[in-house]
């Protein structure tokens, strides 16, 4: 069953957490949205990144999105009690562009996020 317009956008909501700690260079606001066992699976600059959401945190904290860094994002899936939201991320560190995928799942209520996989776009690598 199709979920309603309203659950989508407390989805998209939940997601803006995500892209106010990236912009910002803050955690505090995705520390909402991740679940303590949250993880992470991406390539950084060519590097494996996996395991718990803390190195997300760290990554956050120590670069800001830059003045140029945009966002947006899309509600892929939304099945009652999940959810599938890409995040397209461009300048990040005012250098890299990712795509995300956020899983989440409503609990107790509330949207959370329980998994990140991402993808650095292969031209901004930097070697």
């Amino acid at each position: 069953m199709r979920s309603k317009i309203e659950e989508y956008k407390a989805v998209e909501e939940a997601a803006m957490k995500f892209v106010k700690s990236v912009a910002e260079g803050n955690s505090k606001y995705a520390r909402e949205l991740f679940t303590d066992e949250a993880v992470l699976f991406g390539y950084l600059d060519g590097k494996l990144e996996h395991g718990s959401i803390e190195q997300f945190y760290h990554n956050v904290d120590t670069v800001s999105g830059g003045k140029n860094f945009k966002a947006r994002i899309d509600v892929i899936d939304l099945e009652e009690t999940l959810a599938v939201v890409r995040v397209l991320e461009e300048g990040w560190g005012d250098r890299i562009d990712f795509t995300d995928y956020l899983l989440l799942l409503k609990m107790n209520g509330e949207w959370k996020c329980v998994a990140k996989a991402y993808n650095q776009n292969s031209n901004t690598i930097q070697k």
